[in-house]
């Protein structure tokens, strides 16, 4: 095994320490804020360290490479981009406070997901449509490292998947700006250019997510052991558990807790160096 450290700070001194406690062979620096330390163990005290120095780790198998992966599953909200874009619709509607708060306990799990969103949609009656273009033009960011994480995917002949309990508006144009190759998302329903508070078809909850994941995989013929999953809350599991690898990207502690990895320091472009050798 491989013991991927990574951090917006890594000092020598923290590498060596690191090293002695894994029992590595050798250090080989990845990028400026990266390393790997070559024939790790897995022994006690590593986590502990890694929490103290605000860095991320993860044991990685020596023979995984990039270039073995057939496709990417990524949630939008809080994952590949910094916000939640239900909340800032509901900033413009002036229904925030009350929004957010459904939102918080829907990705720590504390109520079911599809009704948490005909929730927070219903709050959203009658917002002029033309708020979902502010929410995208004026605060809509990609999470860091995000478009270089997903170019070294597609040049490795991934496919990618943009999976979303959030909005096809957001999705449909984060598709065609990024190359994405597939995406699944609810559909807001608009009349008279104002939202009505309904969603047009079936909620894509956490079922929704993990069941394309499974489709999709099937359809191109992938191997379970050959996806990746990244997401960030309870609405995220089922799909991170139908993944060969799991990735908890600045996550809430439910998801961190059940994820073959978590990134809390560096930015999506770190799940790079997940896989030996690229």
């Amino acid at each position: 095994m491989h013991l991927v450290i990574q951090g917006a700070r890594l000092a020598d001194d923290d590498l060596r320490q690191l090293a002695h406690l894994a029992d590595a062979q050798r250090i080989e620096r990845l990028a400026p804020g990266a390393c790997r330390l070559i024939g790790a163990q897995q022994r006690p005290g590593i986590a502990e360290y890694c929490a103290r120095a605000s860095l991320d780790f993860g044991f990685v198998p020596e023979n995984r490479k990039l270039a073995g992966m057939g496709l990417l599953a990524i949630d939008m909200d809080s994952t590949l981009i910094t916000i939640e874009c239900i909340d800032e619709l509901a900033d413009m509607a002036g229904v925030k406070t009350e929004v957010s708060a459904i939102t918080a306990a829907a990705m720590r799990g504390e109520i079911d997901y599809a009704e948490s969103l005909q929730r927070r949609i219903g709050l959203l009656h009658g917002l002029d449509a033309a708020a979902l273009a502010r929410v995208y033009d004026e605060r809509l960011r990609l999470s860091p490292g995000a478009e270089t994480m997903l170019a070294e995917m597609q040049r490795a002949g991934v496919k990618t998947l943009l999976v979303s309990g959030g909005f096809s508006f957001f999705t449909e144009r984060l598709t065609a700006r990024l190359g994405l190759d597939y995406s699944i998302s609810n559909v807001l329903e608009i009349k008279g250019g104002r939202l009505t508070g309904r969603a047009v078809g079936g909620i894509v909850d956490a079922e929704a997510k993990a069941a394309k994941l499974r489709s999709l995989r099937n359809e191109l013929g992938i191997a379970r052991e050959r996806t990746i999953a990244i997401g960030d809350g309870a609405n995220d599991l089922a799909m991170m558990a139908e993944a060969g690898v799991s990735v908890a990207y600045r996550a809430k502690p439910l998801a961190r807790g059940k994820a073959d990895y978590a990134l809390d320091y560096v930015g999506l472009d770190g799940v790079l160096n997940l896989f030996a050798g690229n």
